[in-house]
């Protein structure tokens, strides 16, 4: 590791090969999320928290809980990058699926019509912080229900905002993107750059 790395608080392997695809070398720093386990930091939205404040939130939350962890290990100090994507529609959020029906409705919901995506990308290092928003929007064909069960039956919308990954099989449900394409990924790779140069990290 060179003294140009990061530390990337996140378990995602999308947000992994974008980092690659920009030539940053970092070091995983994986945050324990999800039911059943003592999750680092809290997803649940709040009562009438707006989307984009609900990621700004949760991903600040993770940068600074990647922070903590980082002087309690006495690491080599280096700047941590962390981000959060969420899908919304009609304002609503929707997050990852808790299981195979949960998938289905949401795709239900997208599907024939328009809908937001957002991603947060946080950058801190000691007492600084500096974040980004990537705000995309996403238009879906018609989806009838055997073919949204067919999909779900792939498990691709597994652990996905939304209950889809638009770099596989949902790919085919797009018709129209406006913004980031990597955003939707889950990591704005323009946003990310300009936050990463000014803490120093040279992008190719």
């Amino acid at each position: 590791m060179n003294d140009r790395s990061i530390y990337l608080a996140s378990r995602s392997p999308r947000r992994c090969e974008l980092l690659r695809q920009i030539g940053v070398t970092f070091e995983l720093l994986p945050l324990r999320e999800g039911p059943g386990r003592s999750a680092d930091i809290d997803e649940t939205p709040h009562q009438g928290e707006r989307a984009d404040d609900y990621v700004l939130r949760v991903t600040g939350d993770k940068a600074r809980a990647a922070a903590r962890i980082i002087a309690a290990r006495r690491a080599v100090l280096r700047p941590v990058l962390a981000a959060d994507t969420t899908v919304v529609c009609d304002d609503n959020i929707l997050g990852k699926p808790a299981n195979a029906d949960e998938a289905a409705h949401m795709l239900g919901r997208l599907a024939g019509r328009e809908h937001r995506v957002l991603t947060a990308v946080a950058v801190a290092a000691e007492d600084r912080m500096e974040t980004r928003v990537s705000e995309s929007r996403v238009w879906f064909r018609p989806l009838d229900a055997a073919e949204i069960r067919r999909y779900v039956a792939t498990g691709e919308s597994h652990d996905k905002a939304g209950g889809y990954a638009v770099q596989g099989l949902a790919a085919a449900f797009i018709t129209r993107i406006d913004g980031s394409y990597s955003g939707i990924m889950g990591l704005p790779l323009a946003e990310t750059a300009e936050l990463l140069r000014s803490y120093g990290i040279s992008i190719p």
